[in-house]
């Protein structure tokens, strides 16, 4: 079993990873053309790469925990259920990459078990890279981070994010956007779950709520929250929030009455 140091050292060289994989992405956003982008399904796309980058942090991560199996969005490696899981997502707003909208990242969790022990999302265009460990206090590159202190939802800016694979509860959801409009500071969509999740660690927004989700977008900015003091959960207000496609991450605040505003508008447990 890893201890705090090891587990600290592999933060720090994940961060390192992040950045150099980061410079590649970066460098291949300029040479995108119509031909490179695929179609996965409705408003789900994946370029080269997309695919280049999970194979360069596969490859990478594996010589720091050589046992470590994979949860990956591009299934460029066979996934496997060991005691240390790595949950990538090599670029984590693919539609803005594609766009040239600055607004990606590249988000990394470690699992022991069941458990998120280590989170690094970097957010490639500001060189903004967000990272803990189990045990320890969240950073924004080498200056911890916490929640912000904002009481009330009517004081806060919410972020969130529409779902492009279940169409049929849009209504529902939107009744909910058009509720929390008039509630709160303002809502925002940056199209990114791992940026918006790094942003609320950071206290740029007060709360992020989304439906529709996969474990590679959540489980490392959800985990950073945790570690900068906020609160996550599904919406039944319990911990099925990686795997379980729904989830709301504040600063433990204003949860509760965030949490309420989704029940009253959007109940229906996510399939």
């Amino acid at each position: 079993m890893l201890d705090a140091v090891e587990l600290a050292l592999i933060c720090d060289e994940v961060c390192r990873i992040s950045r150099e994989v980061g410079k590649f992405i970066q460098l291949e956003q300029k040479r995108l053309t119509e031909h490179s982008i695929e179609s996965k399904g409705l408003n789900d796309f994946v370029t080269y790469v997309d695919k280049a980058a999970e194979t360069l942090l596969v490859s990478e991560l594996s010589s720091l925990i050589p046992n470590a199996g994979f949860i990956t969005e591009e299934n460029t490696i066979e996934q496997e259920d060991r005691e240390y899981r790595w949950i990538v997502d090599p670029i984590d707003g693919t539609t803005n990459f594609i766009h040239g909208l600055p607004l990606y990242s590249i988000s990394i969790a470690l699992m022991r078990q069941n458990q998120v022990i280590l989170g690094v999302v970097y957010e490639i265009s500001g060189d903004e890279c967000f990272h803990a460990i189990e045990g320890g206090e969240a950073y924004l590159n080498d200056t911890p981070i916490h929640v912000s202190k904002r009481e009330v939802l009517k004081d806060s800016l919410i972020v969130t994010g529409f779902p492009y694979k279940d169409a049929g509860r849009l209504e529902e959801w939107m009744r909910l956007f058009v509720y929390l409009l008039s509630h709160s500071h303002g809502v925002r969509r940056l199209g990114s779950a791992a940026i918006d999740l790094a942003y609320v660690a950071c206290g740029r927004f007060e709360a992020f709520y989304e439906y529709g989700l996969s474990p590679w977008d959540v489980a490392a900015g959800a985990f950073i929250v945790q570690q900068a003091g906020g609160g996550v959960s599904d919406y039944s207000g319990g911990d099925a929030y990686i795997f379980g496609k729904e989830l709301l991450a504040g600063n433990g605040r204003i949860n509760a009455e965030l949490l309420q505003a989704i029940r009253e508008h959007f109940s229906e447990k996510a399939t």
